[in-house]
């Protein structure tokens, strides 16, 4: 399974406009972050989490040539925003995408993108097939995923364990039955917002512990604002098998 980071940022804590600090003016190209989203080709799949406001461009920039689904974690709007930009692979594809979605992500969509689920339809309409996520694991073409509950503070969201690859964003609190879930997975991807505690995230000490727990061969923190530091900075102060993620970091599980 080939996984790539379409984008690592996060919304919070980004200003409207460049505040000329470190990391909006840095020319390493690790520290220009676009807003979360992981690409996942499978052999048989090709598989986003997440379609965020970024997603055209992400697609663009990876060369992304075929989508067969998209997963949500949760449907906050820099998760969600991006679905419209499906089209083009209907189009080219000549093919519905696949959308996995639980009953809150839903109601979202079928409110910011009412069109789409409108009984009026005309051509060039994103074409979707809409698959409800209840908790239990499902699969997508030869890979089970199981969903795996994630508190976002008092939002239930999920993360995802596909094979050996566990990917959460947008964590607060881990029950320990997920802990005992997600414990066992080579690589481990989760949320590392800023170094100040925050109310609905991760900061860097507690991502640090959550990884140090879970005891993956690799660990990478993704869902990054700017307010964390420039990118090699902060990974010189990580243990050996935790790094940060970046737009366009790909390798294999």
């Amino acid at each position: 399974m080939k996984i790539t980071f379409l984008g690592t940022g996060t919304s919070q804590g980004v200003p409207v406009i460049c505040c000329q600090c470190a990391v909006c003016t840095s020319t390493d190209y690790r520290n220009n972050r676009l807003r979360t989203s992981l690409l996942l080709e499978t052999g048989d799949k090709t598989v986003v989490i997440d379609s965020g406001p970024d997603f055209r461009y992400q697609m663009l920039r990876a060369g992304v040539k075929d989508l067969d689904a998209i997963v949500f974690t949760h449907e906050h709007k820099d998760h969600i925003a991006g679905l419209d930009d499906i089209r083009p692979f209907n189009y080219l594809l000549k093919k519905n995408i696949e959308i996995y979605a639980d009953v809150r992500v839903e109601k979202a969509l079928k409110r910011e993108f009412s069109y789409i689920f409108s009984e009026i339809q005309y051509p060039g309409l994103p074409q979707i097939n809409l698959h409800e996520i209840d908790g239990e694991p499902f699969s997508i073409g030869e890979n089970l995923w199981i969903p795996i509950d994630i508190m976002h503070y008092k939002l239930p969201i999920y993360g995802y364990r596909i094979n050996d690859f566990t990917y959460i964003t947008d964590a607060k609190t881990v029950a320990q039955s997920s802990i005992d879930q997600i414990k066992g997975t080579k690589v481990l991807v989760v949320n590392a917002l800023q170094r100040a505690t925050h109310i609905s995230h991760f900061n860097l000490e507690q991502a640090i512990a959550f990884a140090k727990e879970i005891n993956a061969e690799m660990t990478y923190f993704t869902h990054i604002s700017h307010n964390l530091g420039l990118h090699e900075d902060v990974e010189s102060q990580l243990p050996p098998n935790i790094r940060l993620a970046y737009d366009g970091l790909t390798f294999d599980v």
